[in-house]
């Protein structure tokens, strides 16, 4: 199984970006599909998770401004966000649960993706 995340950029404060991440491989069900983030100096923090039921839940940080969707069907999920500040500047990384055609359950992550928001 394979994680592919992708949109990330440079944007104005206050501007919008959209990350998106395709799983691929051997997938049965993917449980939960997240986003996290890591800035410099910090350590990596959950920024919004999503279930394949479709509940959904974001870091205080974020709330009211990001926003995560899936698409079970493709095995595609995203995260809108907009309002960005300059505190959400980040490599962002996707990740899942999921189980695969052998049944087995494990964690996975994409690469990161550079999300920078100039003030």
């Amino acid at each position: 199984v394979q994680l592919q995340a992708s949109g990330g950029g440079l944007v104005q404060a206050g501007g919008s970006l959209r990350l998106s991440c395709a799983a691929s491989g051997s997938i049965f069900v993917i449980n939960t599909m997240g986003w996290y983030r890591q800035a410099p100096g910090k350590e990596r923090e959950l920024v919004a998770t999503i279930t394949s039921g479709g509940r959904t839940g974001y870091a205080n940080s974020v709330k009211g401004r990001f926003t995560i969707s899936r698409d079970i069907a493709k095995s595609t999920w995203s995260l809108q966000m907009n309002t960005l500040k300059a505190e959400d500047t980040a490599v962002y990384y996707c990740d899942a649960d999921i189980h695969d055609l052998r049944s087995i359950r494990g964690g996975y992550w994409g690469q990161g993706t550079q999300v920078t928001v100039s003030s």
